[in-house]
């Protein structure tokens, strides 16, 4: 999943994407390197980002959905947390809805993919919340009542992937046991995703900046593909696929010799 930041003040790439052309050569470049799903933002998630309204939210990601749509290349996702902005994200041609609250900010989110049949990526985030102490725990107790929200409204098991919000209110040391510990949110049977992708933590153990946190980044989609994970959400397409290529070898070299 390639990220598209239709923004001003993302932590990494904001402004460079905010123009309509400039968006969909960006969407081009990630397809080209590999990627198999569009990830549009209209509002940064960084912390202490200004929140944004909805219309301004609409304005900067619908036409960007509706270009992408009409080409058909990819598999359109929007990340958001607004019921509206995602009900209307969707009619313009979305077929994933990531949510970075967990449905637990708009629950009505829910009944969005429930009604249109759009997957749904539900995120834990330790934002505006006491956490409990384990990270692990913490992501169960987080997650259950997240699916609970799912299921009231009707959204089909088949629809979902988690994502353990690699950053959201995570210190670095947090996001290293969630890594170490990844294998123990297979217990939920569902495709889980991760965005590792530039953030602090990785500065904090590479020492880089976020521009150039690729490398670092990379590694840690190695160890969380080698630890059960599905899907990768990325700025750097390329070096990631690269970097799971090598990973999927080994985990099918790996399973050859349990047949």
């Amino acid at each position: 999943m390639g990220v598209l930041n239709v923004t001003p003040d993302s932590f990494s790439d904001g402004g460079k994407f905010e123009a309509l052309e400039s968006a969909v050569a960006q969407a081009h470049r990630m397809i080209g390197d590999g990627a198999v799903i569009v990830d549009v933002g209209g509002e940064s998630t960084r912390p202490g980002a200004e929140p944004l309204t909805a219309l301004e939210e609409q304005r900067r990601i619908l036409p960007v959905i509706e270009v992408l749509s009409a080409e058909n290349a990819c598999l359109l996702s929007v990340d958001t947390y607004r019921e509206e902005t995602a009900r209307m994200a969707v009619a313009a041609g979305a077929h994933i809805v990531n949510d970075v609250w967990g449905l637990q900010r708009e629950p009505g989110i829910a009944r969005v993919a429930a009604e249109t049949g759009a997957g749904l990526v539900i995120m834990h985030t330790g934002r505006d919340r006491q956490k409990l102490s384990d990270v692990i725990a913490d992501q169960l107790v987080f997650l259950t009542r997240s699916l609970e929200i799912a299921e009231a409204a009707g959204v089909s098991r088949d629809r979902i992937v988690l994502d353990p919000g690699f950053g959201f209110a995570k210190e670095a040391d947090e996001n290293l046991d969630l890594m170490a510990r990844f294998e123990e949110l297979r217990v939920f049977q569902l495709p889980l995703m991760v965005g590792t992708s530039r953030k602090r933590f990785v500065g904090h153990v590479t020492g880089r900046d976020a521009q150039n946190r690729g490398a670092g980044t990379a590694a840690t989609s190695v160890i969380l593909r080698l630890k059960g994970a599905d899907l990768f959400r990325v700025h750097d397409v390329a070096i990631n696929m690269d970097a799971l290529a090598f990973a999927d070898a080994m985990l099918a070299r790996d399973q050859s010799k349990v047949e």
